[in-house]
């Protein structure tokens, strides 16, 4: 198991207003929005009571989420995957992030048969955590990650998605509601 960095309190409730709750098993921000806040958190493969939680990328942005979740229901998924049974290079690409996904997962805490989240590497099952990959480890480690994250518009246009300075903003469902299967 590696140190824990240092959590900086304002991210931790930055993200806690973005997902309308209290933020679990964070381990550091893995990528920041253009407006300067998190949108990815890597987090620990266990939550604090023990139960695996293999998704090591976690997105956190609302307006990256809603984005993503518009792609999922446009039938990508579907499309990528038909591609992924026909292209043996895109296969072996695919494998090879599941494979990096896995072993950074690993690097903190093995989780014993936990295969890599997102559908890696045999399906295209959830953008979420594809984007969520391809923005923490940076280009060309992701195939479908980039691909997806290249569709998007820029989420970071409007500034920030939540204020974390307002002593008075409570985390809120309400940013959250169209983003169905933006994690857990």
């Amino acid at each position: 198991m590696t140190s824990e960095p240092a959590l900086d309190p304002r991210d931790v409730r930055a993200v806690g207003l973005q997902l309308g709750r209290e933020p679990r098993a964070i381990r550091s921000v893995a990528h920041r929005c253009g407006c300067g806040l998190p949108d990815v958190v890597e987090t620990r493969p266990r939550l604090e009571d023990g139960t695996p939680f293999p998704t090591l990328f976690y997105l956190t942005c609302p307006r990256a989420a809603s984005l993503i979740g518009q792609l999922e229901s446009s039938g990508l998924m579907r499309e990528m995957t038909a591609r992924l049974a026909e292209d043996p290079e895109l296969q072996t690409r695919y494998e090879e992030a599941a494979r990096d996904y896995v072993a950074r997962r690993d690097a903190q805490e093995v989780l014993e048969n936990v295969p890599a989240q997102g559908g890696m590497p045999v399906r295209v099952k959830c953008l979420h955590v594809l984007v969520g990959h391809a923005l923490a480890v940076g280009p060309g480690i992701n195939p479908f990650g980039d691909e997806a994250l290249a569709m998007l518009e820029d989420w970071a246009r409007k500034g920030p998605c939540v204020d974390p300075d307002d002593a008075e903003a409570v985390p809120s469902k309400k940013l959250f509601r169209k983003q169905k299967g933006a994690g857990s």
